[in-house]
């Protein structure tokens, strides 16, 4: 049983549950206390110890009705309908798990078949499952792999030789035979495809992830935007996790030995008394700026998304959106949940005609002055300007002034500085250039930034 629950733990994790060793042995506690007689009261000891959300409820509940739901054993049709049609009580008509007689001479596996004994035959395919590591079972194209496995355990071998064996000498019971192995592999392939959802959907889903990161933003369909959303939300809370909580070596520094010897003097040296070296850390600020217009819209979206995300790391973050004129985003973001902030912002600003002079003009008089040595300005956009002024000029004061000026283009860098579009001449003054039209690209880029901070 141990092992049963270490399998269900892991199909929770593939679930999206986050388990910790510490909160698996809490759970394995609560379980041989209250142990396995009511499944009821077992489902509520995993909420309890293991669900930190309602998303996470909801993912365990679903798992462990799926985990601990036994496949239904079920008996060849044909003859059902056979006794359906003869009026006649069969062997099959009988309750499950009641045995009926079966030809002597016959393998284990055989009389089980023939008797139809559905707890037998139960079992028999649990002790197969796990003899053929079926918890192992990642991707949908090993579904035949581990049928024939299971089988082989079964003794599907001696089965075949039992069904020549009655064929020559029996007709009649090796038809009902062949029947009850048809239905046994049926009930194979059932117990396979439930544990290919309990223990492919984690890999199933990073390979879905993995092609998503790699896909262009600008050329999502409206289902894959809602689970590039959800890949972002991904995205941030592992640099969250990464950067918020710094190691104990960078928050203490180096030690600080010439420091430390004078301080212990009166010990007669013994540094019963430590003094460190620290590295002075300038509270780090972020400033945002994104195009909205038409042309980059649902890349920006995802990157306002990720931006934001990112306040526990950092000590400031300020958002700004811009077609043609520019506004500040920070507290719609804050405010609002993440659908309706979109929207808010696309209504306000989103899909018009982008206009990178006058938005920069816009950001000059609203926020030039808050940009510091400490700030780091990124720039989202495809610097296309509609062949209107660029005011390059206000790009060059804003990189004057900051620490970093960062610029992530959506288009690739084949068609930089080709008809309207200015990269080149923006590329000049900023001190990074990328080309971010994957969540791949653009969370390398916020790592890299988010990184210099540490």
């Amino acid at each position: 049983m141990r092992e049963n629950l270490h399998r269900f733990f892991r199909a929770a994790r593939g679930a999206g549950v986050r388990i910790s060793p510490s909160e698996s042995i809490d759970a394995m506690r609560a379980v041989s206390e209250i142990g396995f007689t009511d499944r009821g009261i077992l489902r509520d000891t995993f909420l309890l110890t293991l669900a930190k959300s309602t998303d996470d409820k909801r993912a365990l509940g679903e798992c462990f009705d799926l985990f601990f739901q036994q496949p239904e054993i079920t008996g060849p049709p044909t003859q059902d309908n056979e006794a359906g049609e003869s009026g006649e009580t069969s062997s099959e008509q009988m309750p499950p798990g009641t045995a009926t007689s079966a030809p002597s001479g016959l393998s284990p596996l055989a009389q089980m078949l023939m008797s139809q004994d559905r707890n037998a035959l139960a079992a028999a395919i649990a002790n197969a499952s796990a003899a053929a590591e079926l918890s192992e079972i990642r991707f949908f194209t090993q579904r035949g792999i581990y049928s024939s496995k299971i089988l082989n355990e079964l003794g599907i071998a001696q089965l075949r030789d039992d069904l020549d064996a009655l064929t020559a000498s029996n007709p009649a019971e090796a038809e009902r035979l062949a029947a009850a192995t048809e239905a046994l592999r049926e009930n194979v392939r059932d117990t396979v495809s439930q544990a290919l959802l309990l223990y492919g959907r984690e890999e199933t889903e990073n390979l879905r992830n993995d092609i998503l990161r790699n896909a262009p933003m600008s050329q999502l369909d409206q289902r894959q935007i809602q689970q590039m959303r959800v890949l972002i939300r991904q995205i941030a809370r592992r640099l969250r996790e990464r950067y918020s909580k710094p190691r104990k070596r960078q928050r203490r520094g180096h030690l600080d030995v010439r420091r430390t010897i004078r301080r212990n003097a009166a010990w007669g040296g013994v540094p019963f008394l430590t003094t460190w070296k620290r590295r002075h850390r300038d509270k780090p600020k972020i400033i945002a700026i994104c195009d909205v217009s038409g042309s980059v819209a649902r890349v920006s979206d995802f990157f306002l998304l990720l931006i934001y995300s990112l306040h526990e790391v950092v000590s400031d973050v300020r958002s700004f959106a811009f077609s043609s004129d520019l506004i500040e985003v920070s507290d719609i973001l804050e405010e609002l949940d993440a659908d309706k902030a979109m929207k808010e912002i696309m209504t306000q600003v989103g899909f018009g005609s982008s206009d990178y002079g006058k938005s920069l003009a816009d950001f000059e008089k609203l926020c030039l002055s808050a940009v510091t040595p400490q700030t780091t300005v990124i720039v989202l956009g495809d610097a296309r300007t509609n062949n209107l002024d660029p005011r390059a000029d206000i790009l060059r004061r804003i990189s004057e002034r900051s620490k970093r000026l960062v610029w992530l283009n959506p288009e690739g860098r084949m068609v930089w500085g080709w008809g309207d579009s200015e990269m080149p001449r923006y590329a000049t003054y900023c001190s990074v250039v990328r080309q971010c039209a994957t969540a791949k690209q653009l969370e390398r880029a916020i790592t890299d930034i988010v990184a210099a901070y540490q």
